[in-house]
């Protein structure tokens, strides 16, 4: 590790008050000392053995508009991040407090609407492009429309954590959460009887549990399928990882019919009823029959089926304009006004651009800020003003004028660093973390989550789609002691 003082918050090394010193963390101590036993060459080597592994098992994803269409693999980084038991209790607590407020709304704007007559919600969410009238009125099971959610947090200081987003559509990115540990346990087994940390690998196991919980009433053994849009999606290994590790079947939209307010899928053995949907496909292409009549992907009728109560789909339909960014800001009202409680983590300060003054404000301060499309994603439509050069500066001051109401904008957060293995060495790189939240007869989480990790030095892009790794999440079971000498030199046995 470097000795230079970190300017953000180290999730390894913190600063002793009023010194110069540095001190690594009591989760990470352990971690440390076996570190500095292990040569970077051996490093180096068990990342490119990680990389050999990972290509060899088909973990590739393509970057939409790049012209080549070549697999790439999201680069892993073998040093993990650690979360004590605290930590993860209070970041669950949050995101579960979250998802139940979220499906509340989404239940409250598809029916009474509620939040929006009592003035908390703008009334401007039902002409989002991501509402669905067509759901107006549905009663879906248990009420839940977002039956896997994706929270992307941040972390800006040892007891400071923020939400940044929501993903309630089709979150991805716990294929890497499950793929990272086994990787892990296998390149350094030795790690894992040094630290007592908690298990992941149950989360296909549960999530089934949940999606069979949530077909519709009567039906005593459902059969669940994993809908994708096919092999050429960025998300396809994780549309088939998960399929194949739930034990059900993975479809395309050409696999599946409707008929008699039922839908089928084609087998050897003839037409199979299929009772719930883990769907992976956008609402757009789900049904051309009501939405993109262009698509090749969904399944003509799908909604009808849908609506009557026929089938179950995960994600609802619908689920998008909670998720959408001009929404997340009204999240922690929406905990107030549904739960009665006050929200256990906080949204990142934002401004709404269709407000002059929050308009007037970015503008002035556009360097600073980070500017975000409110139906952006992965990165994408994205302005980070630090980073930006003066004339990325300005073209992106014309585009926030032709259509305010398009943007929000947040602070420039000083993102926790992780270390992460790069060429020159072990070095910080800002990371962030997405634990992903079930909804079924309970709400709850693995304790895991998808790390995502900046391999740039100094960016605080952590996607995929922009050069971003992931990294494995260790939640501990238990406090770890710092070892003593001669439980470091049986470490440094170990590891040889």
């Amino acid at each position: 590790m470097t000795n230079s003082l970190p300017t953000f918050f180290d999730e390894m090394q913190i600063n002793i008050a009023n010194t110069d010193t540095l001190n690594v963390r009591e989760i990470y101590n352990a971690y440390q000392h076996w570190l500095k036993s292990i040569p970077k060459d051996l490093l180096d080597s068990k990342r490119q053995e990680a990389e050999v592994l990972f290509r060899r098992v088909g973990i590739t994803f393509n970057v939409y508009g790049n012209d080549d269409g070549a697999e790439r693999l999201i680069p892993f980084d073998v040093v993990p991040r650690i979360l004590d038991a605290k930590e993860w209790a209070h970041l669950s607590a949050g995101a579960i407090q979250r998802v139940r407020a979220l499906n509340m709304f989404l239940h409250d704007i598809y029916h009474e609407q509620h939040i929006i007559k009592a003035g908390v919600v703008p009334a401007s969410v039902l002409t989002n492009a991501q509402y669905r009238p067509e759901m107006f009125g549905v009663n879906v099971p248990q009420q839940i429309y977002a039956h896997i959610a994706g929270i992307d947090l941040v972390r800006t200081s040892e007891s400071q954590f923020y939400v940044l987003e929501d993903n309630l559509r089709t979150p991805s990115g716990v294929s890497y959460m499950l793929e990272d540990r086994k990787m892990m346990m296998r390149l350094f087994p030795e790690l894992f009887r040094r630290y007592s940390v908690a298990p992941v690998d149950h989360y296909p196991q549960v999530l089934l549990k949940n999606l069979r919980a949530v077909a519709q009433s009567g039906v005593h053994e459902p059969t669940v399928v994993v809908l994708s849009p096919g092999a050429y999606n960025s998300a396809y290994f994780e549309h088939a990882f998960l399929a194949q590790q739930m034990g059900v079947e993975l479809v395309e939209g050409q696999d599946l019919f409707v008929r008699n307010n039922a839908v089928y899928m084609r087998t050897t053995q003839g037409p199979q009823r299929i009772d719930v949907i883990y769907r992976r496909i956008d609402d757009d292409y789900l049904d051309p029959l009501v939405f993109n009549a262009n698509s090749m992907l969904g399944v003509p009728g799908l909604l009808s089926v849908y609506r009557n109560g026929g089938v179950t789909l995960a994600n609802a339909v619908g689920t998008g304009v909670a998720d959408d960014k001009a929404t997340y800001i009204h999240v922690p009202a929406m905990i107030k006004f549904y739960l009665d409680e006050e929200p256990i983590l906080e949204n990142v300060p934002t401004y709404e651009l269709s407000k002059s003054d929050d308009l007037a404000y970015t503008l002035a301060h556009l360097d600073e800020l980070v500017v975000k499309e409110v139906q952006g994603s992965g990165g994408y439509g994205m302005l980070v003003g630090p980073a930006a050069s003066k004339q990325e500066l300005e073209e992106f001051r014309i585009r926030i004028l032709s259509k305010p109401a398009n943007y929000i904008a947040q602070p420039t957060l000083a993102l926790s660093t992780c270390p992460t293995l790069v060429e020159a060495g072990i070095a910080p790189r800002h990371v962030d973390l997405r634990p992903f939240v079930l909804s079924g007869k309970t709400v709850t989480l693995v304790p895991g989550a998808l790390c995502r990790v900046a391999m740039k030095e100094g960016s605080l892009v952590v996607n995929s789609s922009q050069g971003g790794g992931t990294k494995d999440t260790w939640v501990l079971e238990e406090a770890i002691e710092t070892p003593t000498t001669q439980q470091a030199e049986k470490v440094e046995e170990l590891s040889c």
